[in-house]
């Protein structure tokens, strides 16, 4: 039997189950059971008249009728947000920005991006979360992030509404304490043979480039450590325990933060970073800032 007054809560659990694609994950989302999120989805269905979702293996996906319900969730429950942010922002001249900043993206890149918004000429109040690369785009599709600054590119086959903005491309260098860099830079790359090298996790998007390039020199490193979270990386690199890949447009921080000296360049290893949003035309003005100063080349490829 259909009811006139749609619950919003109901909505809302729906709204969000559309997003993950699965009840289980949505109700870990939320913090609530699985029965109580699939019980307040069935109390939707019948209160609009409608199956909202069908099962597809073990994925739920929307029905005709759910893809319209999902429209319309979509806009209310932005607006929703956008008042809060308004409310909350009411009487402070600052502009809020959300990013979401995946743990593998270098901690001095994501600084170089924001450090743009420091100069506008309307004040930003920056709000950054780190988090894992899928995580974040989660959070964005909920329109809890602004934008998300990553090194990877959004899969072609995911199911959320959200857009790549590639940034830039940086090729990459080995660099090293001044110790090792003396040791390992003559005759570049024959020499890595048996090199102490720092690496990122293989579920990094640089990780694989880098093995094929050890691979096509025929270098065998040995491997020290590997490292999910970039700034840890860098922290042991600092320490001197072994050599580690960075991008060249970084070259000067680096130096001054790292002290970091120039091993090899490796312009066969390229590592791509992207701005990812909830919009195909960015609106936001400080995430348009940030796009506008990489076209000025104000950090660009290296």
């Amino acid at each position: 039997m259909k009811n006139a007054s749609t619950n919003f809560r109901h909505l809302y659990y729906f709204w969000v189950v559309a997003k993950e694609g699965s009840i289980t994950r949505a109700a870990e989302r939320l913090g609530l059971a699985v029965q109580t999120v699939s019980s307040q989805i069935t109390l939707l269905e019948q209160s609009v008249g409608k199956v909202l979702f069908t099962q597809q293996g073990r994925r739920l996906v929307l029905s005709e009728a759910g893809e319209v319900a999902h429209k319309y969730a979509d806009q209310i429950f932005l607006l929703g947000e956008q008042m809060q942010e308004a409310l909350d922002g009411a009487g402070n001249l600052r502009t809020r920005l959300t990013v979401g900043i995946a743990d593998s993206l270098p901690k001095l890149t994501a600084f170089r991006l924001l450090e743009t918004t420091t100069r506008l000429a309307l004040p930003v109040r920056l709000v950054c979360y780190e988090d894992q690369h899928d995580a974040l785009l989660a959070d964005l599709a909920l329109h809890k992030l602004d934008v998300v600054l990553t090194d990877r590119a959004l899969s072609t086959g995911s199911t959320l509404r959200v857009f790549s903005h590639m940034l830039f491309e940086s090729e990459m260098t080995v660099v090293g304490t001044a110790g090792l860099a003396a040791a390992y830079a003559e005759q570049f790359p024959k020499k890595l043979n048996g090199a102490p090298f720092l690496l990122p996790t293989r579920n990094n998007a640089l990780r694989t480039k880098i093995d094929e390039w050890f691979e096509l020199q025929g270098v065998h490193p040995d491997i020290v450590g590997e490292f999910e979270d970039n700034a840890l990386l860098n922290t042991f690199g600092r320490r001197g325990l072994g050599l580690f890949f960075a991008p060249a447009a970084l070259a000067v921080d680096l130096a001054e933060q790292l002290q970091a000296v120039l091993v090899g360049r490796v312009p066969q290893v390229r590592e791509q970073f992207y701005a990812i949003s909830n919009e195909r035309k960015i609106q936001h003005p400080a995430v348009a800032a940030i796009l506008a100063s990489v076209h000025q080349g104000e950090l660009g490829s290296g």
